[in-house]
C-alpha cells in the first residue's frame, strides 16, 4: 500500500525532509491547484480478476487484442501499472484513457528498468481526420532525455504521410519536417521512480522531471483545441503510478 502524507501546514524544509526520508512523490504529496481542475486520477490500488488478459480497470483500454494476439502486456503490480510489449507484437503496447482539455497538465510517476526503454505520452483526437489515427503530438521519456514531436503538422499529417511513402516530398515539406521535433539530454537513473509533469499551454509543451524543467517546444499542432485521448505507448517496458490530469482550458 502506498503511503499518503499531507504536510501542507508544515514548514517547507520540514516537509521536504519528511518526504525525502519516505521517498514520497512530490506530485502525490503537494496540492497542485495552480494546474487547473483535476479531471482524472488513478493510483492503481486494485487487483485483477485473472492473469491471462489485460485488465487495467478504471476505463483504461489497451491494444493487446489487435497488436499482440490478445497476450497480456499490461499488468497491475504492487499498486502500479506495468506495461511490456510482448515478443513478436506488431506495435508498441498502448494503454489508453479518454480525457478532454485544450490546455492542461498530466502528471505521474514512472520507472524504466532497462537501457533503451521509452515511455511515450501520445496526445490524440480521434475525431481529427486529417491525421493518421488521430495523432497530435508526442512527449517521449527515456533514460537519456526527453523528446517532443508535433505529429499533426508533421509525419502523421495524411498529405505528408502519403508523400513520404511515395517518395514525393517537396524540398519545402522536407525542410518543414525538420522543425517538427526536438530532443533534450537529461539522463535519469534506471530502475527507480521519477516524478513527471507535462504542461500544455497553447502551442507550447513543457516537461518537468523530478521537479526540474527539462525542455519546452512550440509548434502549431500542439495548439489543437480538442485533445481527447491519452495513449501511453511503451515499445519495451515501463511502469507508471499516481497519474493525474488537470484541465486549465
Amino acid at each position: 500500500m502506498k503511503t499518503k502524507l499531507f504536510c501542507f501546514e508544515l514548514p517547507f524544509l520540514t516537509c521536504a525532509a519528511v518526504l525525502a526520508s519516505l521517498q514520497i512523490s512530490v506530485i502525490q504529496a503537494e496540492p497542485q491547484s495552480g494546474y487547473g481542475e483535476l479531471i482524472f486520477e488513478d493510483h492503481f490500488e486494485r487487483t485483477e480478476s485473472q492473469e491471462e488478459k489485460d485488465e487495467p480497470g478504471n476505463e483504461w483500454t489497451t491494444s493487446s487484442e489487435t497488436t499482440a494476439g490478445g497476450r497480456k502486456q499490461v499488468d497491475l503490480r504492487d499498486g502500479a501499472l506495468h506495461m511490456e510489449t510482448a515478443e513478436n507484437a506488431n506495435h508498441a503496447v498502448s494503454t489508453r484513457h479518454a480525457f478532454a482539455f485544450t490546455d492542461g497538465t498530466i502528471g505521474m510517476r514512472f520507472k524504466l528498468d532497462n537501457d533503451g526503454d521509452v515511455l511515450r505520452l501520445n496526445y490524440t483526437d480521434l475525431g481529427l481526420k486529417t491525421v493518421h489515427a488521430g495523432h497530435l503530438f508526442n512527449a517521449d521519456f527515456s533514460l537519456k532525455g526527453v523528446a517532443f514531436e508535433d505529429l499533426k503538422t508533421g509525419v502523421m499529417n495524411l498529405e505528408i504521410r502519403e508523400a513520404r511513402k511515395a517518395g514525393t516530398l517537396t524540398p519545402e515539406q522536407s525542410a518543414a519536417l525538420k522543425t517538427k521535433a526536438v530532443s533534450f539530454s537529461h539522463p535519469i537513473e534506471k530502475g527507480v521512480w521519477h516524478d513527471l509533469l507535462v504542461h500544455v499551454d497553447g502551442d507550447k509543451i513543457t516537461a518537468e522531471v523530478d521537479g526540474e524543467t527539462v525542455g519546452s517546444f512550440q509548434s502549431e499542432g500542439i495548439a489543437h483545441p480538442t485533445k481527447t485521448l491519452l495513449r501511453l505507448l511503451v515499445p519495451g517496458e515501463a511502469t507508471i503510478d499516481d497519474i493525474r490530469i488537470w484541465r486549465r482550458k
